[in-house]
């Protein structure tokens, strides 16, 4: 009888061992990779690279105007206002300690009691 996680000798016996994945977990990156998205990275046969970023829940894309002012988003200019998420999360902090609470039973519209 057949056993998860057992090999079948015979069948695989050419198979390097570092191919063998049969201890592996299943999903063990997907929450991290899904929340924090991740790079495709390309390698053309002419040498070049190309990357494709692919979002994940939890990022948040700054246009070019909110990051730096004064110049666009490249490289000779890096972020002078968000430099990292640090910077970000400074600033988000710092707006919403300027948020005056919400108060239970006010519309959002007027501010009025119902």
């Amino acid at each position: 009888m057949f056993k998860p996680g057992t090999l079948v000798r015979g069948i695989d016996d050419d198979m390097r061992p570092e191919y063998n994945f049969s201890g592996g977990v299943r999903g063990k990156h997907y929450k991290v990779l899904r929340e924090e998205g991740y790079i495709v990275r390309i390698y053309n046969d002419d040498g070049t690279v190309t990357e494709h970023r692919v979002a994940g829940e939890r990022t948040v894309i700054l246009e070019p105007d909110v990051a730096d002012k004064e110049h666009p988003a490249d490289e000779e200019h890096p972020w002078e206002y968000f430099p990292n998420s640090q910077a970000v999360n400074q600033a988000l902090r710092t707006l919403i300690s300027l948020v005056p609470e919400k108060r239970l039973g006010t519309t959002p519209s007027t501010g009025s009691i119902e």
